[in-house]
């Protein structure tokens, strides 16, 4: 019970510190919220005050970032306007760059984790153009500016602030020196921190995990993320559907999580060329194509890859830009 007190006297005294100490070099020293989170650090993770204090006397307010997560969401693109962003000539053509640079690890990781190697090369050349596009903001900066001067989205911030400083103290890395998007999405697969903890490997086997310049580590990542959350091998992602009736559009899903099977669906006007079995969910979408309206079946497998990131259009286009990358492979 003594050492309790003292332990906490302690707390006390290092979260009274901070909100004390002038501003220096950044912004957060006289924040209560940040001496709060301090003192949770300090007591139920086992940080060490100082340090931490060190750390947030670095850290820098961006507004930049508060201004784009706060600015009001671009209309949503139709399908004709998505698709061309994402697959192009060159992200194809980088692709299979890529592949071809990391042939011996991607076939690794399909052997091991079941995903195909096209679709990990599509994740990471949708999410970061194969690294060239891997944000420029310091994580810590990012995470700290939302947590602490973002209240619509605090809660979720702070998670992923201490997320990230579990995951420096476990890489053995100065949390000032990571750098990724302004929402804190991190490497050439722009992981969050919690996806980081949860889901990355160390593919290589060095003893530390690195997506931010290891495409070996990157690479695993991906794959291990797919695995978990119920990747299917050899299986497809979508299928092409034909709909008539009045009753065809009854079938289209709200939301991404499947709620009809392809039996429902057929009973409702659709049909689709692939061989699909009855009691298979899936999700029912129609998308504004060059070429007029496109419907669509989401397999199994087209769920995982919305599970990296909530949307129709970003699984089609991983999953297109997959396709055309053993295209132009077959083809060199």
């Amino acid at each position: 019970m003594q050492k309790m007190r003292a332990w906490l006297v302690r707390t006390a005294f290092l979260a009274g510190a901070l909100a004390m100490q002038p501003a220096l070099a950044g912004d957060y020293q006289q924040s209560p919220l940040v001496a709060e989170f301090v003192a949770e650090m300090t007591r139920d993770y086992g940080f060490a005050g100082e340090q931490l204090i060190d750390w947030f006397a670095e850290v820098e307010r961006k507004q930049a970032i508060l201004d784009a997560i706060s600015r009001p969401a671009e209309k949503v693109k139709p399908w004709k306007d998505y698709r061309p962003i994402f697959i192009t000539d060159a992200r194809i053509s980088r692709g299979v760059d890529f592949w071809q640079q990391h042939a011996a690890t991607l076939a690794r990781a399909e052997a091991e984790y079941g995903v195909p190697a096209q679709v990990i090369v599509a994740i990471i050349g949708v999410e970061t153009f194969y690294g060239g596009n891997t944000g420029s903001y310091r994580v810590l900066d990012a995470l700290s500016t939302l947590a602490f001067d973002y209240p619509p989205r605090a809660p979720f911030f702070r998670k992923e602030l201490r997320e990230f400083l579990m995951l420096a103290r476990e890489e053995q890395v100065d949390p000032l020196t990571l750098t990724g998007s302004y929402a804190g999405a991190m490497g050439l697969p722009q992981f969050m921190p919690s996806s980081f903890r949860a889901y990355a490997v160390d593919f290589d086997g060095d003893g530390h995990i690195n997506i931010w310049n290891n495409p070996v580590d990157a690479i695993g990542s991906v794959a291990s993320y797919f695995q978990r959350h119920g990747w299917q091998p050899g299986q497809p992602v979508a299928s092409a559907a034909s709909v008539r009736g009045e009753q065809a559009e009854q079938g289209l899903t709200v939301g991404l999580d499947p709620l009809k099977n392809v039996g429902e669906l057929r009973a409702l006007g659709w049909s689709s060329a692939d061989a699909l079995s009855a009691d298979l969910p899936v999700t029912a979408f129609r998308l504004e194509g060059a070429d007029g309206d496109e419907y669509w079946m989401g397999l199994p497998n087209f769920s995982v890859i919305t599970r990296y990131n909530r949307s129709v259009m970003y699984a089609m286009a991983v999953n297109q830009l997959a396709e055309l990358l053993v295209e132009a492979r077959g083809n060199n």
